[in-house]
């Protein structure tokens, strides 16, 4: 009995352990901690900020020396999170800049609207990818949100939160760089869109959630 007692709270360790690293590995925050000494060019404010940048590189510089994720509203925009409360403004660039801190669609928001506006030549979008739903403390996340742009005819993608500072590329399209990010995650891609604003996918999710109430609704009273 006394060896039982003994092992029990080892045991637990082991499992909460487990289930830690596979609900890190499955979320989008930052697979390991800022580099503390990582070089970029810092900035009193956004204004400043776009005054000083001129490349995706220094955008991604300061995204890797000062990002910080935030688990807790990760959960708040999850789908079931969501289709209960509603939809949650994403952050200005701006305020980003202020706060650091955020989550994928966040930081792909700062990374494109910054890009557009230092180097609209470079043809930035949003890359949606759409990963098998998972479920996290009861909450579905599937979709992730990064930023692509071009240069000399090829592709680059970087303001990935869950490699932050990381500049990708270059790729000769995007279904390579497709299948190199579903390994590298681990998770099943199941569709993935270019687009050039994150608003219309997330009203498009809102609407069919909606939808699927409605017809739950009416399946109820037809019972």
């Amino acid at each position: 009995m006394y060896r039982i007692l003994v092992l029990l709270p080892f045991l637990f360790v082991l499992n909460c352990s487990g289930f830690l690293h596979a609900a890190d590995r499955l979320s989008d925050e930052p697979e390991k901690p800022r580099e503390a000494n990582m070089p970029f060019k810092d900035a009193d404010s956004y204004q400043h900020a776009l005054q000083i940048w001129k490349t995706p590189e220094d955008i991604s510089a300061w995204i890797g020396a000062n990002f910080s994720y935030d688990s807790v509203r990760a959960i708040k925009l999850s789908e079931t999170q969501r289709a209960k409360n509603g939809q949650l403004a994403i952050y200005p660039p701006s305020a980003f800049f202020e706060s650091k801190t955020g989550v994928c669609v966040d930081l792909a928001r700062f990374g494109l609207e910054t890009l557009r506006s230092i180097a609209p030549h470079s043809d930035p979008k949003y890359l949606m990818i759409e990963f098998e739903p998972v479920q996290v403390r009861g909450n579905t996340l599937r979709l992730h949100w990064l930023v692509s742009f071009r240069r000399e005819g090829k592709i680059h993608l970087f303001a990935d939160s869950k490699r932050p500072g990381h500049m990708a590329g270059p790729y000769k399209d995007m279904q390579a760089f497709i299948a190199e990010y579903e390994q590298y995650r681990g998770r099943k891609i199941v569709a993935f869109r270019e687009l050039d604003s994150y608003e219309k996918q997330r009203r498009t999710q809102a609407q069919k959630q909606q939808r699927q109430k409605t017809a739950n609704a009416g399946t109820e009273l037809i019972r």
